[in-house]
């Protein structure tokens, strides 16, 4: 293993694309923010494709375009992005793998080392033959907080489902129920700050980083959607003791792997416990907050020992 080196100073963040609000946008936003208000770190993004979210990184954060000639470390996310910093030879490279289905997040050989955000990607990244290490989908944990408290009994609901099945039936529930139903779907209705929306629900229905979210600002959630590539997926009522259990994959509904019909969402409403919130605050606050992963990002050039070198090699020759 190599000896301990100092914490990067120049850092690169860098993604295929930063058009409109997105799960991958936000992501490097919220690590780009955390970046930039540390002292000892001068940092700038790079993306192929460039929209709203990259004009609020420079706008907002005060984050520049890439323009160096060498950085001490690049995070990166999507191996289309990866490959061609390879080529630029800017320095080293860690792929930010979210996923083990979508064909831009599968492991790029042109990395030197790889981060899974889940056990589920990093299971699958070692089976491949790449070394990795887990950290956790980091959230501003400051940004997405409790503004008001959830009701005692529940009233509103929340969908950030990105299924118009999986929208139906919850509205079909939540008319059963009698309990308010509001959605918000990043590709039809998108906004940037929408902890503003969670913060009006008692609860929230989607998976993935719109879970986190939710954790952050202290609403009980269930685990649930019917997107194309998964299907009807749910974990269900995300008791807080479970957290460890369904973030392994992502909060993606492919831990329990059920299927719900309006029923079934019925009676996951029933498990409401607006303590839950509290709680599920409490553990976004120590898992998810992006100032721990970043820290955890930055150690990185320190498990890129020789060998993991000579493995990069063999693949980029061999390829």
């Amino acid at each position: 293993m190599n000896s301990y080196i100092e914490s990067p100073k120049q850092v690169l963040v860098g993604t295929n694309h930063l058009v409109q609000v997105g799960g991958s946008e936000l992501y490097t936003y919220d690590l780009l923010k955390e970046l930039n208000s540390r002292e000892d770190v001068e940092v700038e993004y790079f993306a192929f494709e460039t929209g709203e979210m990259a004009d609020r990184i420079e706008e907002e954060i005060g984050v520049p375009f890439m323009s160096k000639n060498q950085y001490d470390l690049m995070l990166v996310s999507h191996n289309s992005t990866v490959k061609a910093l390879h080529h630029f030879k800017k320095g080293l490279i860690t792929q930010i793998c979210h996923s083990t289905t979508v064909e831009l997040e599968q492991p790029s050989p042109y990395a030197d080392y790889h981060v899974g955000i889940t056990e589920e990607v990093c299971e699958s990244l070692s089976k491949k033959g790449y070394p990795n290490d887990l950290v956790l989908n980091g959230i501003d944990v400051n940004q997405k907080r409790p503004l008001r408290e959830v009701n005692e009994e529940l009233k509103v609901v929340l969908s950030l489902c990105q299924s118009d099945d999986a929208n139906e039936l919850l509205a079909n529930a939540c008319d059963k129920q009698g309990v308010e139903f509001k959605h918000f779907n990043k590709h039809k209705n998108p906004t940037f700050n929408i902890e503003e929306q969670i913060n009006q629900a008692d609860l929230v229905v989607g998976i993935g980083r719109s879970i986190y979210d939710a954790m952050a600002c202290g609403r009980p959630c269930i685990v649930f959607d019917n997107r194309d590539y998964n299907g009807n997926r749910a974990d269900g009522y995300l008791e807080p003791e479970l957290f460890d259990e369904f973030v392994q994959t992502n909060c993606s509904g492919r831990h329990q792997n059920l299927t719900f019909t309006a029923d079934d969402l019925m009676r996951e409403f029933e498990k409401y416990n607006p303590e839950d919130g509290e709680k599920l605050r409490e553990i976004a606050g120590e898992k998810l907050d992006v100032h721990t992963t970043a820290e955890q990002l930055l150690q990185i050039p320190n498990r890129i020992d020789w060998k993991t070198r000579w493995r990069k090699r063999r693949r980029v020759l061999f390829k």
